[in-house]
C-alpha cells in the first residue's frame, strides 16, 4: 500500500500546493504537542491557565519542533546539492561548526562543536553543507558519540573521499544541572574513516590543524 505522506509530495503537485500542504501538516503536529505540554505543566503543579503560561504549550512545542527538525531532513540530499568536482588530495577541514542537541535520555540539551576532515577523491562539497549535515543529526534526541559517528558516516557515503574524520567537543546539562552536578565537565568524541584509520600521522596532521 502506497504511503499517503509520500504521495502527497509527488513531482505532479505545483511546488506551492506541497508547501501549504506542509506547513497545514506542521501546525497539526504542534498543535498536538501543545496539548501534551498543557498536560505536563498540571501535572508539574502549575496552572497552564495563568497570565505568564497561557502560551507557554504553544511556544514550547513551536521550539522542540524546530530543535527536532533532523528527524524531517535528510544529510545525503542536502550534500548532494553541492558536490563539485575536484583534482587534489589534500586534507579539507571545517572546525568548530557550533550545534546543540537533545540527550535522548533526560531531553535536556547538549551543545558544543563539530570539526570534520575529509580527504577529497575526485570531488569536493560546499563547506557550508558540512554544517547543515552537522545540524540534521544535532537536531533530533541523540547521544553524543551516536552524533559523532552518523556524521562521519553520513560524510563518507555521500562524498567520494579517500577518508574522513570528526571530533566532537560537547557540554550536558544532564550532567550539570541535574544527576552528578559537575559544571566543568565536558565529553571528546572522536570517529574516523578510510585512509584516516589506517594512517595514524593523518589524524595528527588533522589534529594539528585545529
Amino acid at each position: 500500500m502506497s504511503n499517503p505522506s509520500t504521495e502527497i509530495f509527488s513531482d505532479e503537485l505545483p511546488d506551492n500546493v506541497a508547501v501549504e500542504t506542509q506547513e497545514a501538516t506542521d501546525s497539526a503536529t504542534i498543535d498536538k504537542i501543545a496539548e501534551h505540554y498543557r498536560e505536563i505543566l498540571k501535572l508539574i503543579g502549575e496552572d497552564p491557565e495563568r497570565e505568564g503560561l497561557i502560551k507557554t504549550p504553544v511556544r514550547a512545542a513551536k521550539a522542540l519542533y524546530f530543535a527536532t527538525q533532523g528527524y524531517r531532513q535528510d544529510a545525503s540530499v542536502i550534500m548532494k546539492q553541492a558536490i563539485f568536482e575536484y583534482s587534489g588530495s589534500r586534507i579539507v577541514v571545517v572546525k568548530n561548526i557550533e550545534f546543540y542537541s537533545f540527550c535522548e535520555h533526560h531531553i535536556l540539551p547538549f551543545f558544543g562543536k563539530v570539526s570534520v576532515g575529509y580527504i577529497p577523491s575526485g570531488n569536493m562539497i560546499g563547506l557550508s553543507k558540512l554544517a547543515r549535515v552537522v545540524n540534521v543529526f544535532a537536531r533530533r534526541l541523540q547521544v553524543q558519540e551516536r552524533l559523532t559517528a552518523q556524521i562521519c558516516e553520513a560524510i563518507n557515503a555521500t562524498l567520494r573521499t579517500n577518508g574522513v574524520i570528526v571530533v566532537c567537543e560537547a557540554e550536558h546539562l544532564c550532567m550539570k544541572m541535574r544527576g552528578v552536578e559537575k559544571q566543568d565537565s565536558s565529553t571528546s568524541t572522536l570517529d574516523y574513516c578510510g585512509a584516516f584509520a589506517e594512517d595514524p600521522a593523518l589524524r595528527e596532521e588533522f589534529f594539528k590543524m585545529l
